[in-house]
């Protein structure tokens, strides 16, 4: 930073950003609405799509859906309302709940998944080559690992595929236990370094 504030070019990326965060969501919602889901929601059920057995604990699943408890827990009670997910206690720790994605909630994030794709294609890849997208990749994991330097969210922890992250275990359980919601350990990364 310079002693005179932001320079242009900072100011430019900025005022960028802030504009993509206002408009992306609102972008994605509009194409998803055609399956009838928000693009939350759909992130949501492909997290439960790709649990073992279909099935996280509330709390894993919002760190891989980079929510708050309580905005998960309102998704969750309006899916559980169309039959696209259940709520059931967690036989291995009774301090636990899991949501389910029931069959009804698997056809339905299958029928979504192309509207998806074909939504974050358009408005998100489209003129992006492969060099693009790992750049794209990369600056919004800086500027992530900065807003969450704890990596809470699973998005900004480090695992084989940064954009499709393991669950992590909740550091206030006493013990493991076996419990198939149970999302699997990964190794916490050093912060990266992106330079000046």
């Amino acid at each position: 930073m310079t002693e005179g504030g932001l320079r242009y070019e900072e100011r430019v990326s900025v005022a960028r950003l802030h504009a993509l965060l206002e408009l992306l969501p609102r972008v994605l919602d509009q194409g998803m609405a055609e399956v009838g889901l928000t693009s939350f929601e759909f992130t949501l059920l492909e997290a439960l799509h790709e649990a073992p057995d279909h099935r996280l604990r509330m709390s894993a699943l919002a760190s891989r859906t980079n929510a708050t408890l309580p905005r998960l827990s309102r998704v969750v009670t309006g899916l559980e309302k169309r039959g696209l997910v259940v709520r059931a206690a967690c036989a291995e720790d009774g301090r636990a709940t899991n949501a389910v994605l029931t069959d009804s909630g698997e056809r339905v994030h299958l029928d979504a998944r192309p509207v998806y794709e074909r939504v974050v294609r358009t408005f998100v890849l489209a003129d992006l080559d492969d060099a693009d997208v790992a750049g794209l990749s990369r600056l919004t994991f800086a500027i992530l690992s900065r807003l969450d330097p704890d990596r809470r969210m699973a998005v900004t922890a480090e695992s084989p595929c940064a954009a499709d992250p393991a669950p992590k275990t909740c550091a206030a359980d006493p013990a493991p236990t076996t419990c198939a919601a149970d999302p699997v350990p990964i190794i916490r990364p050093t912060p990266v370094d992106v330079g000046s």
